[in-house]
């Protein structure tokens, strides 16, 4: 008889998004988007959905992607990622973000392993806590539904 294996997060995992824009920069990469999700930014944007997609995002193979912006240091930042003159950054369309950003980081090559949860949570301080101290609490059904809710 099969037995699933245990998810190394079988306790859960705790995590709290503080803004910090960590994740919308660094190497290249994708954030893929639906038909909702660009309406909902472009409307947001104060944009028509036609003129949100020319100013803000490609396809690849056929799929629609928000644009990057190189920076100086080579970083690859999400477009809407703000630079704030205090230092701070954060997420210009934070309140109707893609669905990629919101399972964030509940994705699924952060949770192969709990070394690779460790990885990505250097640079993420909502994350760092793992299973203990601050931020909210997932069960791990509540994390499987996150994971399994981004399709990019």
């Amino acid at each position: 008889m099969f037995k699933p294996k245990k998810e190394w997060y079988a306790e859960g995992l705790r995590f709290t998004c503080t803004q910090c824009g960590n994740c919308c920069t660094g190497g290249p990469g994708y954030v893929w988007f639906n038909d909702q999700e660009a309406q909902a930014m472009a409307q947001y944007a104060g944009l028509s959905d036609a003129a949100f997609r020319r100013r803000h995002a490609h396809t690849v193979n056929g799929h629609w992607t928000l644009n990057e912006r190189i920076m100086p240091n080579g970083d690859h930042d999400c477009v809407f990622l703000t630079h704030n003159a205090d230092g701070t950054r954060g997420c210009s369309i934070y309140p109707v973000r893609p669905q990629q950003c919101r399972t964030w980081p509940f994705w699924r090559e952060n949770l192969r392993s709990e070394s690779d949860w460790q990885h990505a949570s250097r640079k993420c301080p909502g994350m760092q806590a793992g299973n203990t101290g601050r931020g909210d609490f997932y069960s791990v059904e509540q994390i499987r539904i996150i994971r399994d809710s981004n399709n990019p």
